[in-house]
């Protein structure tokens, strides 16, 4: 019997650049009034998505900063960060990529430019942003630093090969095809699931995982039903237990009514 979904949001709940529909709130309200436990497991800071498990009326932890963060409503349950040191490396190295990097200190988004690709990620995820030289941002909780390039996805995924080999004490992860993600090695969404199942006491075998894009990889391995969506990567698809239909066909419905009694 499953008594937790673990859900990851854009591409897998949330249509790229719009939001749920009607029948995913409909679905996830009857979990939630089945006794199920529905956590969102996303790359998106806390204040954004808290704000999407509020309209889904969820009143579970929410997993941010891909695992880096775990709060239930004002109490954090668990945190990894970034060191200062780690975040400045990041920082030289972004610079001398040529590449725009934004900076989450305290759940605070920080650019130090007002250019396309912050303005863009702002306005596709509801968010807003902070303008400020990286040098004048306290770096004492690094959620995470996310490198953005919206012209060039083969750049990235060139990058994507070489940093593991210059950044070994991170966890690097790409999470769409204009993001990669730096983060503590410890601030995955399998880490951040895993804490949950223990915090409720709730084995693997009772947990539904579902994403649709390879940051899911780490997601998917703390599920006993491992979903990949219609629309995520043929890598994610490859651990999966079972392919559901598209986000735009409302493929987490569907995959919840087949493995879940409601």
């Amino acid at each position: 019997m499953i008594k937790l979904v673990a859900t990851d949001v854009d591409g897998t709940i949330i249509i790229p650049e719009k939001t749920f529909t009607e029948e995913v709130k409909n679905c996830i309200s009857k979990l939630n009034n089945s006794g199920v436990k529905v956590v969102l497991v996303t790359g998106r800071m806390h204040a954004a998505a808290s704000l999407i498990a509020k309209d889904l009326g969820l009143d579970t932890p929410v997993i941010s900063y891909q695992g880096g963060l775990v709060r239930d409503g004002e109490k954090t349950l668990y945190e990894k960060y970034l060191t200062e040191e780690q975040a400045n490396k990041i920082i030289e190295w972004g610079k001398a990529e040529k590449i725009h990097l934004n900076l989450y200190n305290d759940d605070i988004l920080f650019s130090e430019n007002d250019c396309y690709e912050v303005q863009r990620y702002c306005q596709n995820l509801h968010t807003q942003y902070t303008k400020k030289s990286f040098n004048d941002v306290k770096k004492d909780k690094v959620n995470k630093m996310l490198a953005i390039d919206y012209s060039s996805p083969e750049r990235l995924t060139k990058l994507e090969k070489e940093l593991p080999q210059i950044f070994r004490e991170l966890y690097i992860v790409r999470s769409t095809p204009y993001f990669i993600e730096f983060s503590n090695k410890e601030a995955s969404k399998y880490c951040a699931v895993k804490f949950l199942q223990k915090y409720w006491n709730i084995s693997q075998e009772e947990t539904l995982t579902i994403g649709d894009h390879n940051n899911d990889l780490a997601l998917l391995q703390a599920g006993g039903i491992k979903i990949a969506m219609g629309n995520a990567t043929e890598e994610l698809k490859a651990v999966a237990d079972y392919v559901t239909d598209s986000v735009f066909e409302n493929g987490f419905v569907k995959a919840i009514e087949k493995f879940c009694n409601l």
